[in-house]
């Protein structure tokens, strides 16, 4: 028989609030969905993956499955529905080639090797099979005043999770026969088949196992990959130095600043973002900003260097890395940078993707000595402090 696996992936995490939908969030530098596709794509026993993502997340799919795409049982993702319960079906019709098929949440990224065991051998006995998890707290039913209305026993409860799994066949004509008849308030596909009439086996879940639902979650998911390395500290520096000429306006921590002079330059000549470009890199060993962006490029004429730091933080977190601390000091006889030192920081935050509290930008003058002093030209000094997984 062959099996596959269906990760859900089109929600958009209302509970837990913000702009990122939960399943494309970073935990340890990887995405919480590239986490949960690797606890499958790294068992033999699995022969395709069915991802099943929302229309509006395309490129957020893309990044976050990088590292994976090369694995051709990941299978060209399909869109979901607005429903759970939609959304599974769609993934049911497209991954057409198994014989059994899981069905796991994104957000579940701790799926542990003996509980995708456990799921498919019981995979192999029956046309429904989940995992539950024995009821540790008394469970009380409570009517609309929230009165208790009754206490439940707890010997015959069970907790469940994903991933669910089934006869593809089974589960398919479940779904099927549900949309037909407009049924879609089923919140598991182990719901939907025992509404479908089949015997649905629970087989041992794992406490580890938890849904990233609220923002602790994501804390206490954090800590644990986090420790699951150990983390060694680089730091790394960076320079930069661009002439003054004519122009209105100079650019500096990613903010246009209006000036009487311009800076020369092949990009936007933000020397800030430069230095600290190539202090990034720098953590990681890899190369500077000319080797990734070459001046004799044409494609990089005038080019907004936010897109230079962006891609240096995202080499770091490609290799698991965590970004503690940028650094910046800028050297310039004028303009005056104290007005535009917090929304230098607020920017290079937002760039970098940490957190205003992890910049620092300073600014001195050269008591009009040098090059500087006589405003021909501008530098910025940078130090990148990141933590990475040992031998990244």
């Amino acid at each position: 028989m062959k099996t596959g696996v269906i990760i859900v992936a089109a929600g958009r995490g209302a509970r837990l609030g913000g702009e990122t939908p939960k399943q494309y969030r970073l935990l340890a530098g990887k995405t919480v969905l590239e986490r949960a596709l690797a606890c499958f794509l790294a068992s033999p026993k699995i022969d395709a993956v069915q991802v099943v993502i929302h229309p509006d997340d395309v490129a957020l799919y893309t990044k976050a499955v990088a590292a994976l795409a090369a694995d051709a049982r990941l299978k060209t993702p399909v869109y979901g529905n607005s429903t759970r319960q939609g959304s599974v079906h769609a993934g049911v019709v497209a991954l057409d080639n198994v014989d059994v098929v899981l069905i796991h949440d994104a957000a579940r990224p701790f799926v542990s090797d003996t509980l995708l065991q456990n799921a498919l051998e019981a995979g192999s006995t029956g046309d429904a099979s989940i995992p539950g998890l024995p009821v540790t707290d008394t469970i009380k039913e409570i009517d609309d005043q929230h009165s208790v209305v009754a206490t439940l026993s707890r010997d015959k409860l069970r907790s469940v999770q994903t991933p669910q799994v089934f006869r593809r066949s089974a589960l398919l004509a479940a779904h099927d026969r549900a949309a037909e008849q407009g049924v879609m308030s089923f919140s598991d596909d182990g719901a939907l088949m025992e509404w479908a009439g089949h015997r649905v086996k629970i087989f041992a879940g794992d406490a580890a196992n938890i849904k990233l639902t609220y923002e602790a979650d994501f804390t206490s998911a954090e800590r644990f990959f986090r420790e699951e390395h150990q983390m060694i500290s680089r730091t790394g520096i960076g320079y930069d130095v661009h002439a003054l000429g004519t122009g209105d306006h100079v650019w500096l921590g990613g903010l246009k600043i209006a000036h009487d002079q311009g800076v020369i330059a092949h990009s936007d000549g933000d020397v800030a973002l430069h230095a600290l470009t190539d202090a990034v890199l720098g953590t990681i060993a890899d190369g500077d900003i000319g080797v990734h962006f070459p001046p004799s490029d044409p494609q990089w004429r005038g080019a907004s260097s936010d897109r230079f730091l962006a891609f240096a933080c995202e080499r770091v977190r490609q290799r698991g890395g965590i970004i503690d601390f940028l650094d910046c000091a800028l050297q310039c006889e004028a303009p005056k940078l104290s007005p535009h030192r917090d929304a230098m920081r607020k920017r290079i935050a937002e760039i970098a993707g940490i957190s205003e509290a992890q910049v620092s930008v300073k600014a001195t003058t050269m008591e009009k000595l040098g090059f500087i002093g006589r405003r021909e030209g501008i530098t910025a000094q940078a130090i990148a402090t990141v933590r990475l997984p040992e031998g990244a």
